[in-house]
């Protein structure tokens, strides 16, 4: 058997017994440590990740970045890969980790961005112009950490260079219609709370709003390649679309409010 590498894959999770187990199941063969960080789940979540190998630990949610930050704290290895409980690494990747790690040597970058390219429930695999992303998730934390930010939670490397693996993340991100509004709602609500905090509120005006939803529907559907999923993705890039006027009128409601 092909011995795991010295490296910690780290998932944070709420309410995921639905999809966190191919994710954990995916590297569980050849990462030495899989960690869930999870902050309150009801749906057994919790259980199926134990049932699968993986050290589950509670921590109450402090948003997005915080939640990661404080997962890369708990984990024993400085090497991290970083997957969320709807993201599916393919098998290829597993090989192209292993060779960086070959001969018990360390990779010759500190961090590797991996595509993330975005499927629907029913597909193995995603449509080759499928939407997709292409952040920091493979990282040694001595030289980057996710950004503190409620928000936003990317890996900002501080010292080292940075490489990219080819096989990609195959990203599951669509449950419903209803639990992406769900989600939307909470992450706009966040997101205006934050702007406002940082005192950036006055950049949303009366002219952005106007243009925000038919701008963005057309770049969420024809640029970032909603289109590849017919009308269902017309349908994913309005309510996208949608959160995007949220937000703005969500800071322009709190930059509103008395004193």
């Amino acid at each position: 058997m092909p011995h795991t590498l010295p490296l910690s894959v780290f998932i944070i999770a709420l309410n995921e017994a639905d999809r966190i187990g191919p994710v954990i199941q995916a590297v569980s063969g050849w990462a030495d440590e899989v960690l869930v960080v999870d902050s309150g789940s009801s749906d057994g979540t919790q259980e199926l990740a134990r049932s699968l190998g993986a050290t589950v630990i509670h921590n109450d949610w402090p948003g997005y970045g915080p939640q990661k930050r404080f997962a890369e704290e708990q984990c024993r290895h400085d090497w991290l890969l970083n997957l969320d409980a709807d993201e599916v690494p393919v098998p290829e990747l597993e090989g192209a980790i292993r060779a960086l790690f070959a001969g018990g040597g360390t990779p010759a970058m500190q961090g590797y961005r991996i595509q993330t390219v975005m499927a629907l429930p029913h597909q193995k695999r995603p449509h080759r112009f499928a939407p997709r992303h292409n952040y920091i998730r493979l990282y040694d934390r001595r030289h980057g950490r996710f950004a503190d930010s409620a928000t936003h939670d990317a890996v900002q490397m501080h010292s080292g260079a940075v490489g990219a693996l080819s096989p990609i993340i195959v990203h599951y991100s669509i449950r419903s219609h209803g639990d992406l509004i769900a989600k939307l709602n909470r992450y706009s609500t966040a997101q205006a709370e934050e702007i406002v905090a940082r005192g950036k509120g006055g950049r949303y005006g009366a002219f952005r709003s106007m243009v925000e939803f038919p701008v963005n529907l057309l770049r969420y559907f024809f640029l970032k390649g909603y289109w590849v999923f017919g009308l269902y993705g017309l349908e994913l890039a309005a309510i996208i679309a949608f959160f995007r006027f949220a937000r703005i009128a969500k800071v322009r409601e709190i930059l509103q409010r008395p004193s």
